[in-house]
């Protein structure tokens, strides 16, 4: 019975050899627990995600046995590839706009585990024997509910690693197969994709616990020669955090400063431009504000993967680049994956 929290991956930099591999989705996690007529999906974090996804609730009932607990991903494609703003964007308050969505920019679902079976708890078993119970469960699945591809092939894994990320995909899963299913636990291991890129430190947001970093803004120059902020970098041991505020001091910008990003209190200013602190339904109360430094510092970062024209995820922090200027920064260096068609991972036909 819900809730129950999914196991968990730690990350690795190579994909090690002799273990079971899967595609790595950039989704959302979710836990689907069916029993008859009811069904309900599960969040990582043990929220509901059931009203969001009208469609994939008929369908999970449709082709999911009668009980049972399937652990996957939610996913949303477009233009033959995941689409993960498309996919944040189900996730809305309206009920009208939830449906609306639902016929606009349907989720399809990818299962990858089997933690329950009729009423047989599938936690203490091997991940080979989940495995087989899944594929026999699901042998007659048809769009959008999809069984996850996998392999015992590492070097079938490298292929994957190299061509899936131009389908948005975001790396690959190393699983034991001896492994029973432990939630909340990271015995698996993630192994992604990672870049680097040179950017300009235009803002800092200060940590919550008192007045040192929290994280650098980043931005990039774009072909018109706007600073579009592309995301942040944080992750600072606490001693660091406050060397940098200091190390940055000199850099604030005063009210009537002009800054490439001062019109980011206007909520108009977004629509022509990627500005920091734009409060949305992810952020609530949180406080969105920034102090805007002079953009005059560039740092490499390292990142995973690009999402449109920013970073997927929080960047790690390499070192400065002061032999770099904060002109030279821009979208021209990040190395674009080549296209690859979802269905091809899926193994569907047309762009299911």
């Amino acid at each position: 019975m819900p809730p129950v929290k999914p196991m968990l991956a730690r990350a690795v930099t190579r994909i090690p050899p002799g273990m079971h591999y899967e595609a790595k989705w950039d989704g959302y996690r979710a836990l689907v627990f069916r029993d008859g007529g009811e069904l309900e999906i599960g969040s990582r974090s043990t929220n509901t995600l059931t009203r969001y996804f009208p469609e994939l609730v008929a369908a999970l009932l449709d082709r999911l046995p009668p009980r049972c607990v399937v652990d996957g991903e939610i996913v949303v494609a477009t233009g033959g590839r995941l689409d993960f703003d498309a996919l944040q964007a189900r996730v809305h308050p309206a009920a009208s706009r939830v449906r609306m969505l639902a016929r606009t920019t349907p989720a399809g679902f990818v299962a990858f585990d089997l933690l329950a079976l009729d009423n047989t708890s599938l936690l203490d078993a091997p991940l080979r024997e989940r495995r087989e119970l899944l594929v026999a469960a699901l042998r007659d699945s048809r769009d959008p509910v999809f069984t996850a591809p996998a392999t015992t092939d590492a070097a079938v894994a490298e292929q994957w690693f190299s061509q899936y990320e131009g389908a948005g995909l975001d790396g690959v899963m190393a699983k034991d197969l001896d492994l029973p299913y432990r939630p909340d636990q990271r015995l698996m291991l993630k192994i992604k994709h990672e870049r680097t890129a040179d950017c300009v430190v235009a803002g800092v947001r200060p940590h919550k616990s008192g007045p040192v970093v929290g994280s650098l803004l980043l931005g990039l120059y774009d072909s018109a020669g706007r600073l579009q902020h592309v995301g942040a970098c944080a992750s600072f041991p606490m001693r660091r955090r406050a060397e940098l505020m200091a190390e940055l001091a000199p850099l604030r910008v005063g009210g009537d400063e002009d800054h490439p990003w001062s019109g980011w209190r206007n909520e108009d200013a977004h629509a022509e431009q990627r500005l920091p602190g734009t409060p949305s339904r992810w952020s609530g109360t949180k406080d969105m504000s920034w102090l805007p430094l002079r953009p005059e510092r560039v740092c490499e970062v390292a990142y995973d993967h690009m999402q449109g024209d920013r970073f997927r995820h929080t960047a790690r922090f390499r070192h400065w680049r002061p032999d770099r200027t904060p002109q030279s920064c821009t979208y021209a260096q990040l190395e674009e994956p080549v296209g690859y068609d979802l269905a091809e991972v899926l193994g569907v036909g047309g762009g299911g």
